[in-house]
């Protein structure tokens, strides 16, 4: 039998830490630690080397960004833990400051979200398995952005759907689910993206998010 997976929580709320951590454990997931400010976040994340952490941005000491501090140290020293932001406000910025060069692994969800278990029990499953779990709201704002030389001006409105879904972390199959077409079509859309937005296969990385790292580097432009 495998091993359960393990997680380490951070949140300054103690209802909220309570009610994720029962979420988590109710789902099979071991929450090895729960801290309420981002110094011990990264001191227990290191001690216990869990698969997954989960962490709020604005959190003690500063209540400023924190968690996202934190996390990015974590990842620094570690990159192959998975991690999960989670923001009571949509701040697309941080989103774009988190995940950097590489989505892999990396969550980021609206608090409000958590409401519903099973999306941050997709969301883990989603970052351990090295995928992305962007939350739909952000991504929205990222391509809903207005920029002087915009480089999703070229796409089609289904173009710029198939976009949004690659960039959540969904695969071509999820893709053609969501828009209830064939996973050709959504092939077909998603070479189109790159002819346009001048993004070759290579240039874009390696592996499934391959495309979600090109995509979401260009956003951050």
């Amino acid at each position: 039998m495998s091993q359960p997976l393990r997680a380490v929580l951070g949140e300054d709320q103690p209802i909220m830490r309570e009610g994720i951590a029962t979420i988590l454990r109710k789902a099979g997931i071991d929450v090895v630690a729960a801290v309420d400010n981002a110094v011990d976040l990264v001191h227990v994340t290191q001690k216990h080397l869990p698969d997954v952490v989960i962490t709020d941005i604005r959190m003690p000491p500063n209540l400023e960004a924190d968690g996202l501090e934190a996390v990015r140290k974590i990842r620094a020293e570690r990159p192959e833990t998975a991690v999960i932001v989670l923001s009571q406000f949509l701040e697309a910025s941080y989103a774009l400051d988190l995940v950097g060069d590489d989505p892999s692994g990396i969550g980021y969800l609206l608090k409000e979200k958590v409401a519903s278990p099973q999306i941050i029990i997709d969301a883990v499953e989603r970052v351990v398995a090295r995928d992305s779990a962007l939350d739909p709201d952000v991504i929205s704002a990222l391509l809903g952005r207005k920029r002087p030389q915009d480089p999703l001006a070229a796409l089609t409105p289904k173009e710029r759907q198939v976009l949004a879904l690659m960039a959540e972390g969904h695969s071509n199959t999820g893709i053609s689910k969501q828009l209830f077409v064939s996973v050709a079509a959504v092939e077909r859309h998603v070479t189109g993206i790159f002819l346009k937005l001048g993004l070759s296969q290579t240039a874009a990385g390696d592996g499934q998010h391959r495309r979600v790292q090109a995509v979401l580097r260009y956003l951050g432009q």
